[in-house]
């Protein structure tokens, strides 16, 4: 007797759901080769994070992959993108480069996000690093400590303005004065804001180093740590952590002018 095969039901076609943004780090570049080293560690902690999310590195200068290249490339896969500075605070490179790139890269829906800034997760990743090196200082020598947050500097007052703040809430965390100091662009220098420490009486001064990677200025300013000097803030936890907050945020905010756009 035979048996009749009951007739496999047909499966239903799933059209693949749109392709997530492609979260692309965005550094300064350095002759160091350290720092784009340091960088690569860092987004393999972002990725660690993220299962799944293409993430990629990209230099404004000096390093490949270039900018330029990394936008060319993605507008050629048909992705969307966007654009984490991995850098501390607004200036011409955040303000003016990145859309620039952006608007040179036809076909390519980008947005650039916020550069990483005044954030409790950068805050965490410069005092652990500070306790790294040796922070913080004996009960008697808290009295006199201090601390100089080193940052590149720019001629935008909105990077002054957001150092300061990152100074501000490092200082709330450790309760020591903490003054920002810049490399370039803007004063004061390490070894002045080392000065004005001094002159209000704190001698044990340490110099937190609020670069991404190693480099030129980092290094330039932890030659003039009077006591201790961080390392740069490289692949922290809290910074894999804080590239990710920055890249949801801009893609928040991008849906929510979407949704604005279609009321009208």
């Amino acid at each position: 007797m035979h048996h009749r095969t009951a007739p496999a039901h047909p499966r239903t076609a799933t059209a693949p759901g749109p392709r997530p943004a492609t979260l692309v780090a965005v550094g300064h570049g350095s002759r160091d080769p350290r720092a784009r080293a340091t960088l690569l560690r860092l987004l393999d902690r972002v990725r660690e994070l993220r299962p799944g999310l293409d993430v990629r590195l990209a230099h404004i200068e000096l390093n490949a992959p270039l900018l330029d290249e990394t936008l060319a490339a993605l507008a050629a896969e048909g992705r969307e993108a966007v654009l984490v500075p991995l850098l501390l605070a607004p200036g011409h490179h955040v303000t003016h480069d990145l859309p620039a790139a952006v608007a040179a890269a036809p076909g390519l829906r980008a947005r650039v996000a916020e550069p990483l800034g005044a954030h409790p997760l950068l805050v965490e990743a410069l005092a652990d690093r500070l306790a790294e090196a040796g922070w913080p200082p004996g009960e008697h020598d808290r009295r006199t400590a201090g601390v100089v947050l080193a940052a590149a500097g720019s001629r935008d007052p909105r990077s002054g303005a957001e150092t300061r703040r990152i100074a501000a809430l490092l200082g709330e965390r450790l309760g020591v004065p903490v003054v920002p100091a810049y490399a370039s662009a803007a004063a004061p220098t390490v070894p002045e804001a080392v000065a004005a420490l001094a002159a209000r009486g704190r001698h044990r001064i340490a110099v937190a180093s609020c670069f991404t990677a190693p480099g030129l200025f980092a290094a330039r300013a932890a030659a003039h740590a009077p006591w201790i000097a961080a390392a740069p803030l490289g692949a922290h936890p809290a910074l894999a952590r804080l590239v990710l907050h920055r890249h949801d945020r801009a893609l928040a905010a991008a849906t929510a002018r979407g949704r604005e756009l279609a009321a009208v």
